[in-house]
């Protein structure tokens, strides 16, 4: 998904949980959230709410494929010590 709104781009970089977002795209957020923040806390019903936006199976697994891809390739950054681009956030 593409978003063609930089207002909304800013918003979500600044604070996700207060941006303009879906009920979709909060559902995907805050899955993303919870499994980069605390990967061993996750558990079969934090697929519930993804299933009723309407992800299906296959997106699920597209969906922890990426976030797992983003966390492992930044933890390989921050190990190598590579320097975060200017336009990021913390």
């Amino acid at each position: 998904m593409e978003i063609n709104d930089q207002a909304k781009v800013e918003s979500i970089m600044t604070d996700w949980r207060s941006a303009p977002l879906t009920e979709r795209e909060h559902a995907l957020c805050l899955y993303a959230a919870k499994l980069t923040a605390t990967p061993a806390a996750m558990n079969r019903n934090d697929l519930t709410p993804l299933r009723e936006v309407g992800l299906s199976d296959e997106s699920l697994l597209d969906l922890v494929q990426v976030i797992g891809y983003f966390n492992y390739i930044n933890r390989v950054a921050d190990a190598l010590g590579v320097p975060a681009e200017d336009n990021w956030k913390n």
